[in-house]
């Protein structure tokens, strides 16, 4: 949203570094800059900027916090000696610069330590060290991320608190919201569990941590909102109600949990910031939700919220399990209810991650006591079970020192789930008793033995049903003028009316739900957008949505937000009572979308097209059938139930194939197979192959082109469309692959047949709304992957890019406006390449290697005169540094060795030491290409490469692989990506990337870079 044109008079899509913001500075000359809203790259950037004389130089002012007070928070030292000044404790620590002073550190403040990274966001660089050994190697790759680590004091197990605390220019200061980590210390807070308002601290100890929090950011001259974060010792706890306690952290900008606390309070943090930041003072600033109070009143809960992470480590072969001090999460839910129960359940099955709740799942905890230990993703259900298998609470909280009042909360929904009951015993009174619990009326009917769709009936018919609830900031005491919205069973009179009859003039969206790898920010766009148009248009908007993360969970983006889950039952609860015109599904990613038929058959008006096209195009069968009778071409597949069948159909269409499980969305557990072998691999691990879970397999087309059309159909016409081209060949998931539009390098012919088979499609579904389909071209003939009837993740993409918002087209079409025009979309005057952002430095263990399973978590774009300048401009953006002088080149296949060899040349005559292995040394030196001799891991000679990577002698590694690798040469090149992620040397390994990004550093430096803002493109 914030590159958004309308938000801004000026919008730049470039890298946020010094250069680059100096270059906007030095030709937009503004009067003033803010630090604190873009998260750590933009306070990283903003104090550098500082340093090197900037600001100064171009008389730019610091809005809000001042670099100073900036500092002292994310110096570990500085901040150490600040808080000591005013008698507020930190654990004990020293902060270091190298390695050796740092094993000096750690025997200093003695075994286990736990390392922290100054200047980095989510536990970059952190970890724990039990011994000289392993501090040696934290040290090693958290300086290749930070020029400073502290060695503090393990204080894990303590409980983890935070306050959001906002303070004006006149001193004044209040909280607006505190939390408690449900996980103790040593699992970072963006990855546990998070629970607001705290439940567990007396109240001696939630005003003593209170007023701490007052003082440390009155000290540190905070000016705006802040997040500071504290340890409790629970054993320390005195009679008297004494107790220990440190300050971890003070974050002095908008955070994560700003952003969670905003959504749990309704309290703007993000816009109060910002005005305090241009001097307005905490007693003129109206509260938005009340309209009636001013926002130096902190904001008063009757109700409970919590968060859970996500995380999509199954994506990552070899990833460790474990999450501790750095964040592996890529996204988070948030559920409000009005107990603990409630929206735990709530919130697990928010997460989409095939829970129906805490309990009555289909999948089993297997290492109970070990998940309970260690902490993973799988440890809440570990406790669950362990509950119900007799573990005591005293014995769980020894085990994982979360609090016992928790544990005794979880118990309550596991001694439920043991009730032996029947479709009798389904009473007023047991009914609601579950539904006070979190149980859905999936979890129900599991207990009962009878179905969901039953299950409503038989509670509507008794009358137990949800009530809906406001949020208003100050706990009912002022009446609220927002309809921001939450469920609960805990009530008996809804704060809102119930709309009497349909209303024509208002509509319903669906939202994207968490974050996640496959779902980010893009579908956020797409609501939002669409949110605003029919706002405009005239329309009531009711939102539905639970990601705290989101600009469509921001209440006055529509007329009702309701923070809620989007599950079957409570889609229907929400419709039932406001009854609008229709709902909109297709904005929201693949979870709106796969409600689509059930929705319908429950009489729900779908906007747009119609679910059963939808289902046609989600049905393999399906949608094969019609582009069969269509005569349009696909790749040859069949669906397979066992393992004889999976292997003669590979050997009939040709190896590599594509394997899949039929039942699994989304690209997960894909994998190209080479051979028998692989198949036989693949199934063992991954599918329990049956007719009732047969694999899917098709052939892998080696070496074609993907390209994508995203566009919006009316009645089966093609209105509007955008071409765009993948950068990398087919093999990379279209999610992690860099795209370009307009297209550079299609035929007139391929591009005739792309158009051609899009209005076929569109005609055959009667595609009214927004769609998106893929295909695969080699040598001019052009195949199908697949279609998806709805808006894809590379909409705001398009839009921006060719100043079409295909969203509003999309909305028009929906509502039946006439939309038809001639829009030009292939021919424009400039390219726009969007590329992946990924997080393996996060990932221990997991391979950086790209594949037809999705593993980027963000993406980046950047507008060019040409291809090479916008493909240079997105890599900077995406963190990418440019190498200095050494290179390491180990290209795979000889095809790849030959392709390179133009690209090789270029790096040669620009200045870089390539150092290369043997086959590829040999090759560069046969066409007298001047290269350095490296011996593989595996070979045990030196100059070896795993040595040169742990003492950081390259700036860059291109490394590429056979599909049809080595085992040796599988482990040697994991191990080497490997190290690179660790070590924090930039990685390309793909080969089309690798040459793009030889000729863009080729043609351009990065002052050669235009500086221009998007309107004028």
């Amino acid at each position: 949203m914030q590159t958004d044109k309308d938000l801004a008079d000026k919008v730049y899509l470039l890298p946020v570094n010094p250069y680059f913001v100096e270059q906007v500075i030095k030709k937009e000359k503004p009067e003033g800059i803010m630090l604190g809203f873009g998260g750590q790259t933009a306070l990283n950037c903003g104090l550098e900027l500082n340093r090197q004389g900037i600001l100064k130089k171009y008389n730019v002012r610091v809005l809000g916090t001042q670099v100073d007070s900036i500092n002292k928070t994310e110096d570990r030292e500085l901040f150490v000696k600040e808080l000591n000044k005013i008698n507020v404790k930190t654990p004990k620590s020293i902060a270091v610069t190298n390695v050796k002073a740092g094993l000096k550190a750690a025997k200093e403040v003695g075994y286990p330590v736990i390392l922290r990274a100054g200047f980095t966001l989510g536990g970059l660089g952190s970890g724990f060290a039990n011994n000289e050994k392993e501090i040696k190697k934290a040290l090693d790759e958290a300086f290749s991320y930070s020029p400073q680590v502290l060695i503090e004091e393990d204080l894990r197990g303590w409980k983890e608190i935070e306050y959001e605390v906002v303070r004006d220019s006149s001193d004044n200061c209040i909280t607006v919201c505190n939390m408690e980590n449900f996980d103790p210390l040593g699992v970072h807070t963006g990855e546990s569990i998070v629970i607001a308002p705290s439940q567990t601290l007396s109240n001696h100890e939630y005003h003593t941590l209170r007023d701490i929090s007052i003082k440390t950011i009155r000290h540190f001259k905070i000016m705006g909102e802040c997040n500071i974060q504290f340890a409790l010792n629970p054993r320390s706890i005195n009679e008297d109600g004494g107790f220990d306690y440190r300050v971890i952290e003070v974050n002095a900008r908008l955070s994560r949990s700003s952003a969670l606390a905003s959504k749990v309070t309704g309290y703007p943090l993000a816009y109060i910031a910002a005005k305090l930041g241009l001097g307005y003072k905490l007693t003129e600033l109206e509260n938005s939700i009340t309209k009636k109070t001013y926002s130096c009143f902190e904001p008063a809960l009757d109700y409970v919220a919590l968060k859970i992470p996500r995380w999509d480590l199954a994506k990552f072969p070899r990833v460790e399990e474990e999450i501790g001090s750095k964040m592996k999460s890529v996204g988070e839910v948030m559920a409000i209810g009005r107990s603990f129960p409630e929206v735990l359940q709530k919130a697990i099955r928010m997460l989409q991650v095939g829970k129906f709740g805490l309990v009555l799942n289909k999948s089993k905890t297997q290492t109970i006591k070990e998940d309970i230990i260690t902490p993973t993703p799988r440890r809440l259900f570990a406790i669950s079970r362990a509950l119900r298998d007799g573990y005591s609470v005293d014995e769980v909280n020894n085990m994982s020192r979360i609090d016992k009042w928790f544990l005794y909360q979880i118990g309550l929904i596991s001694d439920f789930r043991k009730l032996k009951i029947s479709k009798e015993d389904l009473t007023y009174d047991f009914l609601l008793e579950a539904k006070k619990l979190g149980y859905s009326d999936k979890q129900i009917g599991i207990l009962a033995g009878v179905d969901e769709d039953e299950i409503r009936k038989i509670r509507k018919s008794l009358g137990v049903l949800p009530v809906f609830k406001q949020i208003d900031t100050l706990a009912a005491e002022y009446p609220a003028e927002t309809n921001y919205l939450y469920s609960t069973y805990h009530g008996d009179t809804n704060d809102i009316e119930e709309t009497p009859q349909k209303d024509e003039k208002k509509i319903m969206i669906l939202g994207s739900g968490p974050y996640k790898i496959g779902s980010s920010v893009e579908f956020d766009w797409c609501c939002v957008t669409t949110a605003k148009f029919l706002r405009k248009l005239g329309y009531k908007v009711v939102m539905v949505n639970y990601n705290p993360e989101t600009v469509s969970t921001d209440y006055d983006i529509c007329d009702k937000l309701y923070f809620e889950e989007l599950s079957l039952e409570r889609v229907l609860d929400i419709y039932e009572f406001e009854k609008p015109l229709g709902v909109i599904i297709s904005m929201g990613g693949q979870i709106p979308n796969n409600l689509a038929i059930k929705l319908h058959d429950n009489n729900v008006w779908i906007l747009g097209t119609s679910p059963h096209s939808i289902d046609k195009c989600e049905d393999r069968n399906k949608f094969s059938s019609i582009l069969d009778r269509l005569e349009i071409d696909q790749p040859v597949w069949q669906e397979l139930a066992d393992l004889k069948q999976a292997k003669k159909f590979s050997n009939k269409i040709g190896y590599p194939v594509l394997i899949r499980p039929s039942y699994v969305l989304s690209g997960t557990a894909m994998k190209v197979c080479n051979d028998d072998r692989s198949v036989e691999e693949y199934i063992k691990e991954h599918a329990q192959i049956s007719k009732d879970f047969p694999v899917v397999i098709s052939k892998f087309e080696e070496g074609a082109k993907e390209i994508e059309i995203d566009g919006v159909g009316q009645n089966g016409e093609l209105i509007i469309y955008a071409i765009s081209e993948h950068v990398e060949n087919a093999g990379v998931h279209s999610g992690d692959a860099t795209l370009a539009i307009p297209p550079q390098k299609l035929y007139f012919e391929t591009v005739h047949q792309i158009k051609r088979i899009t209005k076929a499609i569109v005609k055959e579904l009667k595609i009214t709304g927004p769609f998106n389909i893929q295909f695969l071209a080699k040598e001019n003939k052009v195949k199908v992957i697949e279609c998806n009837l709805r808006a894809s993740r590379s909409f705001p993409f398009i839009s921006k890019a060719t100043n079409y918002n295909f969203i509003e087209f999309a909305v028009k079409s929906i509502l039946g406006h006439n939309i038809k025009g001639d829009y030009k979309t292939l021919d424009l005057d400039h390219i726009v390449v969007k590329a992946p952002q990924f997080s393996f430095s996060r990932l221990s263990g997991a391979d950086p290697i790209l594949g037809v399973e999705m593993s980027s978590t963000g993406e980046v774009a950047c507008f060019g005169e040409s291809m090479e300048e916008a493909f240079l401009k997105s890599l900077l953006s995406t963190g990418f540094r440019l190498p200095k002088k050494n290179i390491l080149l180990t290209l795979g296949p000889l095809e790849d060795k030959i392709e390179f060899l133009d690209s090789a040349r270029k790096l040669n005559e620009m200045g870089y030491d390539i150092f290369a292995t043997h086959n590829t040394h040999q090759i560069l030196k046969d066409h007298k290409i001047k290269s350095k001799l490296v011996y593989k891991i595996n070979e045990k000679k030196t100059p070896n490469i795993l040595t040169m990577l742990e003492k950081k002698k390259f700036d860059l590694v291109i490394n590429t692989q056979s599909m049809k690798h080595e085992h040796k040469a599988m482990r040697d090149g994991y191990i080497m990506r490997r190290k690179a992620i660790d070590y924090n040397i930039p990685l390309i390994n793909n080969l089309k990337i690798a040459e793009l990004f030889v000729n863009s550093i080729y043609k351009y430096k990065p002052e050669q870079l235009e500086i221009k803002s998007m309107d004028e493109y």
